[in-house]
């Protein structure tokens, strides 16, 4: 699969994986990390724009600290704001974070964390044709050697209206709609 095709497909499941972090089912897409990888989500801001952008990606923490990667390396647009504007928020199913983006792609062991955060990705990487479980490390050091490895560092718990699960009173009115139905069903009986 062309990697401008992936691209555009990756856009569209990351708004489909922010909504459902809205909804307050961050913790259902972490379920089952080796098949479907360990998500968060970064609330960053646009290098020219400031806008505010919500982007999913996979992660892995290894001793303690959090890592993702930018696996369409420096173009990635979420990286490039990262860079510019490193104060960033962070979505767990643990909690919400205000946090600081770390960009340590020459951290003396990036291979190693680099293979965790593949491992933790998922179905992702096999789909650009890495396998971090089996690959020898000259060859994911190859095949990896334009992602950019990100650490991110906790500041901060938050709290508010905005961050994750914001439209879990969704599941609430449908809920009390479902059950007014079904109530009116039964007594039309």
């Amino acid at each position: 699969m062309n990697e401008d095709l992936l691209r555009n497909l990756f856009k569209y499941f990351n708004k489909f994986m922010v909504m459902l972090w809205r909804l307050g089912l961050g913790k259902f897409l972490n379920i089952w990390p080796k098949v479907f990888g360990c998500f968060l989500v970064i609330t960053h801001y646009g290098r020219k724009t400031r806008i505010k952008y919500l982007t999913p990606v996979n992660f892995s923490t290894v001793d303690g600290e959090i890592y993702c990667t930018s696996g369409f390396g420096e173009q990635s647009d979420w990286y490039k704001n990262l860079v510019r504007h490193p104060e960033i928020e962070v979505w767990l199913t643990e909690g919400w974070w205000r946090a600081q983006a770390v960009d340590v792609s020459d951290h003396p062991d990036r291979l190693d964390i680099m293979r965790e955060v593949l491992i933790g990705s998922g179905f992702a990487a096999p789909m650009f044709g890495i396998h971090p479980l089996t690959m020898d490390n000259a060859t994911l050091s190859e095949m990896t050697k334009e992602y950019r490895l990100i650490r991110i560092n906790r500041i901060a718990e938050k709290t508010g209206n905005d961050g994750p699960g914001e439209y879990v009173w969704f599941w609430q009115i449908t809920t009390a709609f479902l059950f007014f139905l079904l109530l009116t069903k039964k007594r039309r009986k």
